[in-house]
């Protein structure tokens, strides 16, 4: 059996670390006293595998490591130059990219796109599509989750959104979508900043989300252009019915009448949800496609052989 990698990459987007670090390689993340923008560490509620080792950032430059994953700009060409040796710089490189761009949608060039050095790895195929990444090798990786511990029910004729802070980031995320929606069926909506919104529950802890959202009729994506969530292929696992705004990786993520219903027309998207609303066999039948896809496409070994397979590319590079 190959040896496992020693690799920092730096605390960003918990839940996706959380399922990154289910693999077998040893993970090390930096961290600062106060726990917050890059350095939060080893932290929070999630329920962190032992080969997730917290690191004080200044004591990063003595660890032995194997590979450096970076996941923003100052990551790559900042924080590296504050917490690395030069020779910890010079080990591989592996840049994750979780969004698409958002400037501009086709004309963007990646931050890395001149550093043929560095492997870059998308989370979806539309992603890799839209930016240009000019000389730097890529590879994608789709999302990949666990199946939770709780089967959905359904018994809620209601919706459910999960999207945080959905109020303060603009049209991309839909909540104008959502709130029109909502007008005219039942809906609701969980995550951070959500609190004192219409239909807003508050935030719901990730290890409750499964046991949460098993009630309700289907869930909800408003996002008009965003990154594949996690959500979205969680929902699916647990046998929830999505329908959402069939742009991005949407258009492939859901199959139309197998696992829910996309699409761009916001009008179509309301009877949609009227109609599970109305029709429980309806939502069973397609949450059992749901879970089907999702556990052939976001099935959570396949994405760590995955980037298992990304590791060992970087560091045999």
């Amino acid at each position: 059996m190959s040896r496992r990698l020693r690799v920092l990459v730096w605390h960003l987007h918990g839940a996706y670390l959380l399922y990154l670090t289910r693999g077998r390689h040893t993970y090390y993340v930096p961290s600062r006293p106060e726990r917050s923008g890059d350095y939060i560490g080893r932290w929070g509620h999630l329920p962190w595998g032992p080969n997730v080792v917290d690191v004080p950032a200044d004591e990063v430059r003595r660890l032995p490591l194997d590979c450096i994953v970076y996941q923003t700009p100052g990551q790559y060409a900042e924080e590296s130059r504050k917490i690395l040796s030069p020779e910890q710089r010079r080990l591989p490189r592996v840049y994750l990219e979780h969004e698409p761009p958002h400037e501009h949608a086709t004309e963007r060039r990646h931050w890395v796109a001149d550093d043929p050095d560095v492997l870059l790895v998308h989370v979806t195929h539309f992603n890799r599509l839209m930016w240009d990444n000019g000389r730097a090798p890529t590879a994608v990786v789709e999302h990949g989750v666990p199946e939770p511990p709780v089967r959905w029910r359904g018994d809620l004729a209601r919706g459910v959104s999960a999207v945080n802070n959905i109020a303060t980031r603009g049209r991309r995320a839909g909540f104008d979508l959502f709130e029109k929606a909502r007008a005219r069926v039942p809906l609701d909506l969980v995550g951070m900043g959500t609190e004192g919104l219409p239909g807003g529950r508050g935030e719901i802890l990730h290890r409750d989300l499964p046991a949460f959202e098993a009630d309700f009729r289907f869930y909800f994506q408003p996002m008009r252009y965003a990154s594949l969530a996690l959500a979205v292929c969680e929902a699916m696992m647990l046998g929830l019915p999505v329908v959402g705004v069939g742009t991005a990786e949407m258009a492939t993520a859901v199959p139309n009448g197998v696992a829910g219903f996309c699409d761009t027309s916001l009008e179509v998207l309301i009877e949609r949800m009227r109609e599970l609303v109305r029709e429980p066999a309806l939502a069973r039948k397609l949450g059992r496609g749901a879970r089907r896809h999702a556990r052939e496409r976001f099935g959570l070994q396949r994405f760590l052989r995955d980037w298992d397979g990304v590791l060992r590319t970087a560091t045999r590079a």
